[in-house]
């Protein structure tokens, strides 16, 4: 009982990977998934468990990366794994890391750090599910880590519409057409900054993309070595969605960050730091212009130059007159002046 009571809050030791060539050749999300090609959530979830570890259990909410990894009697995962409903990715994580430290307790199992990753898409992480996640930000004593996957539409039904889908995109629920060129107005949502700035018991909030995956992994192996609840905000182009060439992912990744668009940052006990590209942004380099990134991709081919001016002139807002990531009541990192141009 007393090993159980020690074990009971602690996370595992996963030290940041130095280095490609130090990431793990173990595979716990393999072959036997049926995304689409050239899918970045796919890559995702690999590289998300493979940072975690094979003691690790992912939940898995409604989504297109519920019904692509687990066709029945097929699937990719290697670690336990469940599906829970589209709305409850935070509930099912703080459930089950509650239930793991109450058997541990009960001496009902062997006492020891067990990882609880419960991810969600667009629907489950910033709309319908967004009140379970905030719920479980706010229960320190358990540790769970929720990730995000943002492909920036409701892919599993056809690529609707949902509250991360870009300005002025074309989805299914809001098709360009002759007398109104653009259906969809709304800026998208900054859940990550949302939910660090007002989840003080949530000690360790993070954005990230694949297109850096060594640079994504440590952030995962972070979160996970952080007691209480922890958030991870990724960006997943998405060929379908998307409406481009799938060897395109990777470099859409790219200019995401590289145009200013998602910028990389970690919030860690109230102290914002920016890195990769994003901090460099941060110290001075010129961003790419976001046209690089739009042309590239279907779902904007019906944009004018004054679409093109009125979306860089809103990245241009958020990096000059926003405090970042957008929320003023953070502290800044030490010796850091996010002054941009």
């Amino acid at each position: 009982m007393a090993e159980a009571t020690i074990f009971a809050n602690q996370t595992q030791t996963l030290e940041p990977f130095k280095g490609v060539k130090k990431v793990t050749i173990e595979e716990y999300f393999s072959s036997g998934h049926r995304t689409c090609q050239g899918c970045e959530s796919a890559l995702v979830m690999k590289l998300m468990v493979k940072a975690a570890g094979p003691r690790t259990i992912v939940l898995g909410s409604t989504g297109c990366m519920y019904v692509a990894n687990t066709t029945y009697y097929s699937t990719p995962w290697v670690v336990p794994w469940m599906h829970t409903q589209l709305g409850s990715s935070g509930s099912a994580a703080l459930g089950t890391a509650a239930g793991l430290k109450a058997l541990m307790k009960k001496g009902k199992m062997k006492a020891e750090p067990i990882n609880v990753i419960a991810f969600c898409g667009d629907g489950g992480g910033a709309d319908m599910g967004l009140g379970a996640i905030s719920a479980t930000l706010t229960h320190k004593e358990y540790n769970s880590l929720i990730l995000l996957y943002d492909n920036e539409s409701y892919a599993n039904t056809d690529i609707q519409l949902s509250g991360l889908t870009p300005y002025g995109a074309h989805t299914t629920f809001s098709p360009p057409g002759t007398v109104k060129r653009i259906i969809h107005t709304r800026w998208k949502k900054n859940v990550a900054g949302m939910l660090a700035a007002g989840h003080p018991e949530c000690r360790y909030v993070a954005t990230v993309c694949a297109s850096y995956a060594v640079e994504m992994m440590n952030r995962v192996r972070k979160a996970l070595t952080i007691p209480g609840p922890t958030f991870i905000h990724s960006l997943d182009p998405c060929p379908k969605g998307w409406d481009y060439d799938p060897m395109l992912s990777h470099e859409l990744g790219e200019l995401a960050i590289e145009t200013g668009i998602f910028p990389l940052y970690e919030v860690e006990d109230g102290v914002v730091k920016y890195y990769g590209k994003t901090k460099a942004i941060v110290d001075g380099r010129k961003r790419k212009p976001v046209r690089e990134y739009l042309l590239k991709q279907g779902r904007f081919a019906h944009f004018t130059e004054e679409d093109l001016a009125y979306f860089q002139a809103k990245v241009d807002e958020m990096w000059e007159k926003w405090e970042m990531p957008g929320v003023v009541a953070f502290r800044k990192q030490p010796g850091a002046v996010p002054s941009v141009n």
